[in-house]
């Protein structure tokens, strides 16, 4: 597994980043593939919290824990993700394939309804691999990201672009480009 550390507002130990090493590289054992783990460090009131990322062929699992005690937040993060993982490893060991590039561009919104279009700003831009799936595999995924939508290529509906969401009133809805 390979461990990318990020710390805000402390300075781990190598003891604490030999721990993570330790205790996530256990999680590579679920996995066919090579995974990624991105581990974020710091400090809120005094209080440690761990972020702790899994990517894998494309399925991400995250999990944060905030406590006393760092090694106590590393084992929380760890334990919540063998458990996500273990929930939902024969669902997602149907669908997991290669996929293809795409972009999502982050839209953003201002206070000022007045704003001419060309004062839009593209603040950020992520690059993602959308897999074929199904949309319950998508309303999965998103919850594991713990997002309010999720982009993907609905695998029941000749591979056609989609997006699942979190409705206000509770459940899903699911938005889909016109194939034909």
């Amino acid at each position: 597994m390979k461990f990318t550390f990020t710390e805000k507002k402390m300075e781990p130990s190598e003891n604490l980043r030999a721990y993570v090493e330790k205790k996530a590289g256990k999680i590579d054992r679920l996995f066919k593939n090579e995974s990624e783990a991105f581990v974020t460090f710091s400090t809120e009131r005094g209080r440690f919290l761990v972020e702790l990322t899994i990517k894998n062929n494309g399925m991400f699992f995250r999990a944060h824990e905030l406590t006393s005690d760092m090694y106590a937040s590393v084992d929380s993060a760890v334990a919540t993700i063998e458990r996500q993982i273990r929930k939902n490893k024969t669902r997602l060991a149907k669908r997991l394939r290669e996929g293809v590039e795409r972009e999502v561009e982050a839209i953003p919104t201002t206070a000022d309804d007045e704003a001419e279009p060309e004062e839009f700003q593209v603040i950020r831009r992520k690059h993602f691999a959308i897999k074929p799936m199904s949309a319950e595999e998508a309303i999965l995924q998103m919850n594991l990201l713990e997002h309010e939508f999720f982009v993907f290529k609905d695998s029941e509906a000749d591979e056609a672009f989609s997006v699942v969401y979190r409705r206000k009133q509770g459940g899903y809805g699911v938005i889909s480009d016109d194939v034909e």
